[in-house]
């Protein structure tokens, strides 16, 4: 998504990959279900970044495992004073510096729900709050971008907020998606049935306490309690469909190595043993494997 000033305020542009899928958006928009509530919303969609210019902000709402593919492909729009705003889950995406070409990097985190219906049809499946942020002390040029960018989702209805600590706000954001969306995937189930299952809630807190303990050794500030925050949004979100889930029942590519494969492998790095996420993520890339192996032998 890309956000540049018009004369009349903000201009929302969305970019799609798939030229037939953009032309598509375009003509018809996006149908928004809230509850009872349905919205046909009007969108703007390019499928080139030559298409688009003038972005002061370009939002990466990318899955993670395709993030610098995306990077690669919207270079031409990284400017020096741009604002590229990460918004992925898990941590993979810290380590991507290298690939964000001139613009500065600011990180979002949100317990917003939603679940892709069919394209161009989503469900707000649940409201949450949104924390935006910067690793560095940013040049005041994108601090005021990311002022702007805040006020508008808060004006657009979500619950947005900066953060001085954004780092742990996406520890905070990554503890829960550690003890719900591998299990949702790999048991077929919603959020809220994880706390019915037998066994499971077990396996849920020994996950987080995993990753807490591995967020510990490295030093980052652990607010609250990971397994109470886990288990609240757990009911909160409980008809929510993950979004790791939503990847396995469409067999794509999920994002098990930016959450608790990243557990695992930092874990590794600072000698923290983390059995429970090894064994989620290896379920889980059983899954993959049993539909993408596939897939590559029908191109051959």
């Amino acid at each position: 998504s890309l956000i540049g000033r018009t004369t009349g305020g903000h201009r929302l542009t969305v970019l799609d990959h798939r030229p037939a899928r953009a032309a598509e958006l375009s003509r018809q928009g996006l149908l928004y279900h809230q509850g009872d509530r349905r919205q046909r919303v009007a969108l703007q969609v390019a499928s080139e970044p030559d298409q688009l210019a003038g972005a002061d902000i370009v939002v990466l709402c990318v899955k993670s495992s395709a993030v610098i593919s995306c990077l690669k492909r919207c270079r031409p729009l990284l400017g020096r004073q741009t604002l590229l705003v990460f918004l992925q889950n898990g941590i993979g995406h810290l380590e991507v510096a290298d690939h964000c070409g001139d613009a500065v990097a600011a990180y979002g985190t949100t317990s917003e729900g939603a679940t892709l219906l069919a394209p161009g049809t989503v469900r707000h499946a649940g409201a949450g709050r949104t924390f935006l942020g910067f690793l560095e002390p940013p040049p005041p040029s994108a601090a005021e971008l990311l002022d702007r960018f805040t006020a508008l989702l808060t004006a657009s209805g979500m619950a947005a907020m900066e953060s001085a600590d954004i780092l742990s706000r996406l520890w905070a954001k990554l503890f829960v998606n550690v003890g719900i969306n591998a299990l949702t995937a790999t048991l077929d189930c919603s959020n809220g049935a994880l706390l019915e299952l037998p066994g499971i809630r077990q396996r849920m807190m020994t996950a987080v306490s995993e990753a807490r303990q591995v967020a510990e050794a490295q030093g980052i500030t652990v607010a609250g309690d990971p397994w109470q925050m886990t288990e609240t949004v757990c009911r909160q979100t409980a008809s929510n469909i993950s979004s790791m889930l939503q990847d396995i029942r469409r067999q794509r590519p999920t994002e098990i190595g930016a959450i608790n494969g990243a557990v695992v492998e930092l874990g590794r790095r600072l000698a923290v043993a983390t059995p429970e996420n090894l064994k989620l993520t290896e379920e889980v890339l059983a899954l993959e494997a049993s539909y993408l192996n596939v897939r590559e032998r029908d191109r051959r």
